[in-house]
């Protein structure tokens, strides 16, 4: 696995699950749940490195 696949498991996994391929529409939908799934993860972090 490399790290690309790496850092685009979430949002394959999301596709996959919702039956979308995850290569259609140029990725926008894989694009947008890592998105959002790191951003989550980057506030956490913040949020526990801060208080």
């Amino acid at each position: 696995m490399s790290l690309n696949e790496i850092f685009l498991w979430p949002g394959t996994k999301v596709c996959e699950m919702m039956g979308v391929d995850p290569e259609a529409d140029a990725g926008l939908i894989r694009w947008s749940i890592n998105t959002f799934f790191y951003l989550v993860v980057g506030l956490l972090v913040v949020w526990f490195a801060v208080g």
